[in-house]
């Protein structure tokens, strides 16, 4: 009887400690998945997995399988690997503003022929001896959108470029696409200096994107790096590839 008793006891305990199963990928980020795994990929591509959360990142974005996504300025591709194989089934990728790097290699490769390269007209308005880039405003030729997605981009540009970016990638989504913005974080309302040239002020981002018309979604802490002091510049070795990131969630209104 006390064997008994204890067993009642002992089986339901064992059944809570067993790990549960986890649960299925959706079908996009099993593709993202597959396509980290590829060969393709070389291995300091996929050392930075780790620290860029790809599956995550792209999950909180809210991606599928079937949307039409815009990548703004890819340079070698990173995200465009994972993207690309990603949505050549049953959605299209396309790339705008410093897709060079991408003609002469990546888009040579299998199964990345789909994608289109957009070359719209830009006008730089910066002066020669600042090394943030304006831009005229300027459209990027499609419409109909579901998603704009910009990776460590926005602190390149100054706040005339950043507004022609944001204005083009509005125009460019169908009313409830969404704008993702991922980008190295400044310390609040701090004034420019050597070192935080390509950091940016999350809360300024915020402002400034929904001065173009967009909404606020929501953040998350994934790329939140509490060792990062917000003091030097993104490239120093103490910092680089570990700086503290915002991540954002836009939506054009419907």
């Amino acid at each position: 009887m006390k064997k008994l008793i204890c067993l009642l006891f002992v089986l339901p305990a064992l059944a809570a400690a067993q790990p549960a199963e986890p649960e299925p990928l959706r079908p996009f980020l099993a593709a993202v998945q597959q396509a980290m795994n590829a060969d393709s990929r070389s291995a300091e591509q996929r050392e930075r997995d780790a620290n860029r959360l790809p599956l995550e990142t792209l999950d909180f974005f809210g991606l599928d399988e079937n949307m039409r996504v815009l990548e703004l300025v890819p340079g070698g591709g990173w995200y465009t690997r994972l993207l690309a194989p990603a949505l050549y089934d049953n959605g299209q990728l396309y790339t705008a503003i410093g897709s060079g790097l991408q003609r002469s290699g990546l888009l040579d490769e299998p199964g990345f022929d789909k994608v289109v390269v957009l070359e719209p007209e830009l006008e730089i308005i910066s002066a020669p001896d600042q090394r943030l880039l304006g831009l005229a405003p300027f459209e990027f030729g499609v419409s109909d959108l579901d998603a704009v997605l910009t990776f460590r981009n926005l602190h390149n540009f100054n706040a005339a470029g950043r507004a022609s970016l944001n204005a083009a990638s509005y125009a460019a989504l169908k009313p409830g696409g969404i704008y993702g913005v991922v980008d190295h974080t400044r310390r609040h309302m701090q004034p420019d200096d050597p070192e935080n040239v390509r950091r940016v002020d999350p809360v300024q981002m915020i402002k400034e994107i929904q001065a173009a018309g967009f909404e606020f979604v929501d953040f998350t802490d994934l790329h939140y790096r509490p060792d990062d002091e917000l003091r030097y510049e993104v490239g120093r070795k103490t910092v680089t590839g570990n700086t503290d990131r915002f991540t954002f969630l836009f939506r054009k209104p419907q």
